[in-house]
């Protein structure tokens, strides 16, 4: 098969899957996106949201940020891994912000000036917060992409740009978070059996289908491991 004619398919069932894409990160302006998303780097979006009320209660502005000393902002974000570091971006981020205005603006430039902002933070904040069409590629949809042969680049940055030129214009924010929901509750990293996924079973590339089987996992006293 084409791989326009598998993303065709894919994006199909996709919309089937998932008519309505709610923006997993708890935030109330393109502010608060901005630091859930960077709060967000190898942590779980539960664990952000578990977090960030916290944070927000103390400072939710730019200029509430700044006003901060970066240890209290580490100790209110103390459960995210790399607290430390993400802390010092936020302080710097937030005195950056101030100095240009006090404001997120949707400019890219702008967003990837930004103390730990890289180009898929800035992705996810251009198409969640302002609705620019843009298609924010993590490491889990790099994987599926390959999975499905949608894409064999080996980065994340020419993966996005396979992506784009499969996927009109018009759906790649949507995409982008239907193949992370897809991915959670179908296509998981680890243990995945290709012939009972939803897209594996009839997309997955040549090399994957002849890839190692999954492995038995051991089992101890007739209960599996978890994994």
């Amino acid at each position: 098969m084409k791989r326009q004619d598998k993303a065709d398919r894919i994006g199909e069932l996709l919309d089937g899957l998932y008519p309505e894409t709610p923006v997993p990160l708890d935030h109330t302006d393109a502010y608060t996106l901005l630091v859930a998303v960077a709060l967000s780097a190898q942590t779980t979006d539960k664990k952000v949201n578990e977090v960030t009320p916290a944070l927000f209660a103390r400072a939710s502005t730019p200029q509430e940020m700044a006003a901060l000393d970066p240890e209290e902002i580490r100790f209110l974000i103390r459960e995210i891994g790399l607290a430390p570091t993400k802390a010092k971006n936020l302080s710097t981020m937030a005195h950056q912000i101030v100095e240009a205005g006090g404001e997120v603006i949707p400019d890219w430039d702008f967003l990837e000036s930004l103390a730990g902002v890289g180009h898929k933070t800035a992705s996810v904040v251009m198409s969640q917060a302002f609705g620019i069409p843009a298609f924010a590629v993590d490491t889990h949809i790099h994987r599926l992409a390959h999975r499905w042969g949608l894409s064999n680049g080996t980065t994340v940055e020419r993966t996005e740009k396979d992506l784009k030129a499969v996927f009109p214009r018009d759906t790649w924010n949507r995409r982008h978070l239907q193949i992370i929901f897809f991915g959670r509750e179908y296509c998981p990293a680890r243990h995945h059996d290709l012939t009972t996924c939803p897209i594996c079973s009839w997309a997955a590339t040549k090399k994957m289908q002849r890839a190692k089987p999954v492995a038995k996992r051991r089992v101890r006293n007739g209960v599996p491991p978890l994994g």
